[in-house]
């Protein structure tokens, strides 16, 4: 049963009245309101107490036996759907406005980098981390203050309905979709399923008469949002932000009618991801200097697109998730920034469902027709690919490369480490960095 408009109105009371919400007894709980979200094998009730005793003013469970038990425990039969009805009411009590960004590849870079630029003009929140799910947005959107005049809310999702739930909840006032990709297959249904699980956002901002932004040069963007409240940014004249984007001297470059900018990000694929942090900016009208400003001091983190230089090794680190387009877009800058000492590093792409092998294979296709000195494949997909080839070696999982790896091949090289979340591929460094 849904909570009464009443019993939410009583529970935001003691909301304002609480330091946040937590739903981790790991962290600081002082005067915090801990939900206790349950899982397929756990259930958090159990530490509703504990959370109590680490100083937390209130405990939402599910378990009405703790609640009579104790005045400081609220019951409600849904935990996790409170949550999202009391973000979704303090979003309402809200005058900021909300900027909904989603897309296959590049959401965590494009929201940092417009946060960035922002933040130099206004007040803003934004997601932190990946906290960008049916339980990270309204995690995202109760650390909003009532003085935040912009926030940035990041939306992940890898089945159907999953964004007009996240919209539900979050009500962007603008929405932009970085790009449509080959992510989450297996939930979407294919590479149609992908467009129209992402397009849920065109559809909630063409509903609320909401402004979309778009990459002008992407046709589908603009074939689905024709009809709607846009802005956009591209190289022809008729967009509204036009752009000249280019690389130049290992710097990523964009030439506009202001002026230029100029970024220390690696690979042309961050090209439109910049291009989207100008347009935002020039729509909320953010002084150009201070654009210019927040493009150039964005560094990459998080094995995100992250340049290293460990000793006389350069790592091209790019581990934090992978796909089809984002690993070839990321093969494509390196095989173009670097001529010689070429060693990859390459991971499994996950949650690709039937497509998995085909798209594995294609990858490996293209890897084999360019030069290299040595290519590394790890995960139960990479490695099953059959090859004759002598500088090619298969590991069926990261730990098992990282028992056998030689790291004095690796030395004085040009490395690139790309692959999903699951491998863990990072951990390469702490190997180089013994050495």
């Amino acid at each position: 049963m849904p909570f009464l408009l009443m019993d939410l109105a009583e529970l935001y009371q003691l909301f304002l009245k609480s330091s946040g919400v937590y739903t981790d007894t790991r962290n600081p709980l002082k005067n915090g309101l801990f939900f206790a979200l349950s899982g397929p094998n756990f259930n958090a009730d159990q530490f509703a107490r504990q959370a109590l005793n680490q100083g937390a003013r209130a405990a939402v469970v599910s378990d009405i036996s703790l609640a009579e038990s104790n005045p400081a425990m609220v019951h409600v039969e849904n935990p996790l759907e409170t949550l999202q009805q009391l973000a979704q009411y303090h979003r309402k009590q809200l005058n900021t406005t909300i900027i909904g960004l989603t897309g296959s590849n590049g959401k965590t870079t494009t929201k940092e980098l417009i946060a960035s630029v922002l933040a130099l003009h206004f007040t803003i929140s934004a997601t932190k981390g990946n906290l960008n799910n049916h339980i990270g947005v309204p995690l995202t959107l109760l650390a909003i203050s009532p003085e935040t005049e912009i926030a940035i809310v990041e939306m992940g999702a890898n089945h159907q309905g999953e964004i007009e739930h996240l919209c539900a909840i979050a009500a962007p006032d603008l929405g932009y979709i970085t790009n449509f990709g080959k992510a989450h297959m297996e939930g979407f249904g294919g590479m149609e399923g992908v467009v129209k699980g992402k397009s849920e956002l065109y559809r909630f901002l063409e509903k609320s008469q909401g402004i979309v932004l778009c990459n002008g040069d992407d046709p589908k963007q603009m074939k689905l949002t024709h009809k709607m409240q846009r802005i956009s940014f591209g190289a022809e004249p008729s967009n509204n932000y036009p752009i000249d984007s280019k690389e130049h001297d290992n710097a990523l470059v964009l030439n506009t009618a202001e002026g230029v900018l100029q970024s220390s990000l690696y690979g042309a694929y961050n090209l439109p991801n910049i291009a989207a942090a100008y347009a935002i900016g020039k729509h909320f009208n953010v002084p150009f200097d201070k654009i210019q400003k927040g493009i150039a001091s964005y560094q990459a983190t998080n094995n995100r697109s992250e340049s290293l230089l460990i000793g006389n090794t350069t790592v091209i680190l790019d581990a934090y998730n992978a796909n089809p387009n984002s690993m070839k877009a990321a093969l494509e800058a390196y095989f173009k920034q670097f001529e010689s000492n070429r060693i990859l590093i390459l991971g499994d792409m996950l949650e690709l469902g039937t497509y998995k092998v085909k798209e594995h294979q294609a990858i490996f296709d293209w890897v084999t027709k360019q030069s290299f000195d040595h290519l590394y494949l790890i995960g139960s997909v990479f490695s099953q690919i059959e090859t004759s080839i002598p500088n090619i070696s298969r590991y069926p999982t990261t730990e098992v490369f990282l028992k056998t790896l030689d790291t004095k091949i690796l030395l004085h090289k040009n490395i690139l480490i790309k692959g999903s979340r699951g491998l863990a591929l990072e951990r390469v460094l702490d190997v180089l960095k013994k050495k």
